[in-house]
């Protein structure tokens, strides 16, 4: 049979087996059948539920189900990943255990053995201390921001947006809030969430197509040096996909506060496939301070949508330091 055929076969088998069991079904608690009609019963009632899973998924939009496969695929590949980190773990207790066990057997050894003037416990006591040294810098490099600079377009130093010299946001219908079907309010990402240090999947502000601005007002004065642009990695999407990250853009300062004529500093390259974290010399130094730049994508990874923007710095030196 074809599959149409065998959709219909079942959909009315279901139907009948529907009908005759609600018409039945204060009899069938009743009657007192014997265990074999039970599990026929329980058999049939399975089978009817795995026909209707099946009648479901088949009415499950195409783009749901790629989805449901990609979120899949990146859980057994982060399934993976953590079973590999746990044999790493484990292999790093077994060397730490070798290390332990070195140590006690060398602070135990016969102390005529030991040359004159030498501590029995002065060995094992210092490679402890150097253990100990070594995780705790390899917990506090983690612990620190790798850009090691000053973010003057930080929000929680004082940085901002100015909305009006902003790009319009884009706006996704997938993510309207609903009440009975009918959609009311768009969740959508506000433009300072790039003032942020929190990069999440899916914490980034968004313009339609592949152009877009946006103006910062600075957290004080300073002259520029550098910028930061930073995106998430393919890893950690849950679509698998950076088309989305900006690739080229520019950046602008505005001498008289935020308005009058801007000065160009200089137009970059972001590598989506490279470190997610990305810090750029201004091409076009400047001698005065300034309070607001503007940050120009120029294009994107070719995303036909939207272009999606993480987190954007700005580096440079106070104008009181000057």
């Amino acid at each position: 049979l074809t599959r149409s055929w065998k959709i219909v076969l079942s959909m009315m088998f279901t139907l009948t087996f529907l009908l005759v069991g609600l018409r039945n079904h204060q009899w069938l608690k009743e009657a007192e059948f014997p265990q074999k009609y039970r599990r026929l019963h329980a058999i049939v009632a399975e089978y009817g539920t795995r026909v209707y899973n099946y009648q479901a998924r088949l009415r499950m939009p195409r783009e749901q189900l790629e989805l449901l496969k990609r979120e899949s695929q990146a859980l057994e590949n982060n399934c993976r990943e953590i079973l590999l980190l746990m044999e790493q773990m484990d292999m790093l207790r077994a060397l730490l255990r070798d290390v332990k066990g070195g140590t006690d057997r060398d602070s135990g050894r016969d102390p005529g053995r030991v040359p004159q003037g030498q501590d029995v416990t002065e060995e094992p006591d210092e490679a402890r201390r150097e253990m100990f040294n070594l995780v705790h810098h390899i917990l506090k490099k983690l612990r620190e921001d790798q850009v090691q600079m000053v973010d003057y377009a930080l929000k929680s130093a004082g940085a901002s947006i100015v909305e009006s010299e902003t790009s319009e946001s884009y706006t996704n219908n997938k993510t309207k809030l609903y009440w009975h079907g009918i959609g009311l309010l768009s969740h959508e990402m506000p433009p300072d969430i790039i003032l942020q240090p929190d990069i999440h999947p899916g914490k980034c502000w968004a313009f339609p197509g592949s152009q877009g601005h946006i103006l910062i007002r600075l957290a004080r004065k300073i002259i520029p040096m550098l910028v930061t642009m930073e995106h998430i990695s393919e890893k950690v999407s849950p679509s698998r996909d950076t088309s989305s990250a900006p690739k080229e853009f520019s950046v602008h300062g505005l001498q008289k506060r935020c308005g009058g004529e801007e000065i160009f500093l200089g137009q970059f390259l972001y590598n989506n496939t490279g470190s997610t974290i990305q810090t750029f010399d201004l091409q076009h130094g400047i001698s005065e301070s300034l309070l607001c730049v503007r940050l120009k994508i120029l294009s994107n990874w070719g995303h036909p949508s939207y272009t999606c923007v993480y987190r954007f710095r700005v580096h440079g030196v106070p104008s009181d330091l000057t």
